[in-house]
Protein backbone atom coordinates (compact mmCIF):
# COMPACT_ATOMS: atom_id res chain seq x y z
CA UNK A 1 0.00 0.00 0.00
CA UNK A 2 1.22 3.51 -1.17
CA UNK A 3 0.29 5.14 2.70
CA UNK A 4 0.52 8.78 1.03
CA UNK A 5 -1.93 7.69 -1.57
CA UNK A 6 -3.92 6.24 1.46
CA UNK A 7 -3.72 8.72 3.06
CA UNK A 8 -4.78 11.67 0.43
CA UNK A 9 -8.10 8.83 -0.84
CA UNK A 10 -9.25 9.28 3.02
CA UNK A 11 -9.08 12.94 3.49
CA UNK A 12 -10.93 12.63 0.17
CA UNK A 13 -13.25 10.08 1.41
CA UNK A 14 -13.60 11.60 4.74
CA UNK A 15 -15.01 15.28 2.94
CA UNK A 16 -17.38 13.30 0.47
CA UNK A 17 -19.05 10.82 2.33
CA UNK A 18 -18.59 12.43 6.13
CA UNK A 19 -16.52 11.82 8.89
CA UNK A 20 -19.36 9.49 10.40
CA UNK A 21 -19.43 7.46 7.26
CA UNK A 22 -15.98 6.78 6.94
CA UNK A 23 -15.09 5.97 10.49
CA UNK A 24 -17.97 3.78 10.91
CA UNK A 25 -16.46 1.58 7.84
CA UNK A 26 -12.97 1.58 9.67
CA UNK A 27 -14.31 0.65 12.94
CA UNK A 28 -16.31 -2.28 11.42
CA UNK A 29 -13.27 -3.28 9.12
CA UNK A 30 -12.08 -6.64 10.68
CA UNK A 31 -9.65 -9.14 9.21
CA UNK A 32 -11.49 -10.24 6.12
CA UNK A 33 -12.72 -6.61 4.93
CA UNK A 34 -10.01 -4.52 5.86
CA UNK A 35 -7.50 -5.12 2.90
CA UNK A 36 -10.85 -4.15 0.86
CA UNK A 37 -11.24 -0.95 2.57
CA UNK A 38 -7.74 -0.39 2.33
CA UNK A 39 -7.53 -0.78 -1.61
CA UNK A 40 -10.88 0.85 -1.58
CA UNK A 41 -9.61 4.42 0.18
CA UNK A 42 -6.65 4.27 -1.60
CA UNK A 43 -7.25 3.16 -5.54
CA UNK A 44 -10.57 4.67 -5.40
CA UNK A 45 -10.70 7.63 -3.33
CA UNK A 46 -6.58 8.32 -3.80
CA UNK A 47 -5.54 7.52 -7.02
CA UNK A 48 -8.56 8.44 -8.97
CA UNK A 49 -10.78 10.95 -7.12
CA UNK A 50 -7.30 12.56 -6.35
CA UNK A 51 -6.38 13.26 -9.67
CA UNK A 52 -7.13 16.76 -10.65
CA UNK A 53 -8.19 17.00 -14.27
CA UNK A 54 -12.23 16.17 -13.29
CA UNK A 55 -13.62 18.42 -10.26
CA UNK A 56 -15.37 16.53 -7.31
CA UNK A 57 -18.51 17.89 -8.76
CA UNK A 58 -18.23 16.04 -11.97
CA UNK A 59 -17.10 12.72 -10.33
CA UNK A 60 -20.32 13.13 -8.00
CA UNK A 61 -22.22 13.74 -11.14
CA UNK A 62 -20.28 10.63 -13.20
CA UNK A 63 -20.98 8.48 -10.37
CA UNK A 64 -24.95 9.02 -9.65
CA UNK A 65 -25.76 7.85 -13.27
CA UNK A 66 -22.82 5.07 -12.83
CA UNK A 67 -24.31 3.42 -9.70
CA UNK A 68 -28.10 4.07 -10.69
CA UNK A 69 -27.33 1.86 -13.88
CA UNK A 70 -25.73 -1.17 -11.58
CA UNK A 71 -28.58 -1.02 -9.01
CA UNK A 72 -26.37 -0.86 -5.70
CA UNK A 73 -29.15 1.84 -4.04
CA UNK A 74 -26.88 1.75 -0.81
CA UNK A 75 -23.50 2.77 -2.61
CA UNK A 76 -25.93 5.38 -4.85
CA UNK A 77 -27.70 6.98 -1.60
CA UNK A 78 -24.44 7.58 -0.14
CA UNK A 79 -23.01 8.91 -3.06
CA UNK A 80 -26.46 11.34 -3.56
CA UNK A 81 -25.27 12.37 0.06
CA UNK A 82 -21.89 13.32 -1.12
CA UNK A 83 -22.58 14.35 -4.85
CA UNK A 84 -24.65 17.18 -2.31
CA UNK A 85 -21.65 18.05 -0.93
CA UNK A 86 -19.67 18.18 -3.77
CA UNK A 87 -22.18 21.24 -4.80
CA UNK A 88 -24.65 19.03 -7.31
CA UNK A 89 -28.00 20.50 -7.26
CA UNK A 90 -31.27 18.65 -6.21
CA UNK A 91 -32.26 19.40 -10.03
CA UNK A 92 -28.68 18.61 -11.47
CA UNK A 93 -29.23 14.92 -9.28
CA UNK A 94 -32.88 15.24 -10.95
CA UNK A 95 -31.51 15.55 -14.39
CA UNK A 96 -29.07 12.69 -14.01
CA UNK A 97 -31.53 10.35 -13.02
CA UNK A 98 -33.65 11.55 -16.10
CA UNK A 99 -31.34 10.85 -17.96
CA UNK A 100 -30.74 7.18 -16.48
CA UNK A 101 -34.01 6.79 -17.25
CA UNK A 102 -33.82 7.15 -20.74
CA UNK A 103 -30.42 5.78 -21.46
CA UNK A 104 -30.57 2.93 -18.86
CA UNK A 105 -34.24 2.07 -18.10
CA UNK A 106 -37.62 3.42 -16.86
CA UNK A 107 -36.53 1.04 -13.57
CA UNK A 108 -33.21 2.46 -13.23
CA UNK A 109 -34.80 5.65 -12.94
CA UNK A 110 -37.34 4.70 -10.23
CA UNK A 111 -35.37 3.69 -8.27
CA UNK A 112 -33.45 6.52 -8.37
CA UNK A 113 -35.64 9.05 -7.64
CA UNK A 114 -37.21 6.91 -5.18
CA UNK A 115 -33.25 6.85 -3.33
CA UNK A 116 -32.83 10.21 -3.76
CA UNK A 117 -36.19 11.03 -2.42
CA UNK A 118 -34.89 9.06 0.65
CA UNK A 119 -31.71 10.65 0.86
CA UNK A 120 -33.19 14.07 0.98
CA UNK A 121 -35.30 13.71 3.46
CA UNK A 122 -32.97 11.78 5.49
CA UNK A 123 -30.89 15.36 4.90
CA UNK A 124 -33.82 17.97 5.97
CA UNK A 125 -34.36 16.17 9.01
CA UNK A 126 -31.17 16.59 10.24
Amino acid sequence: MDQKTHDKGLEIRKAVLGEAYVANAVKNADEFNKPFQELVTEYCWGAVWGREELPRKTRSMLNLAMISILNRPHELKIHIKGALVNGVTREEIREIFMQVAIYAGVPAGVDSFRIAREAFAEIDKG
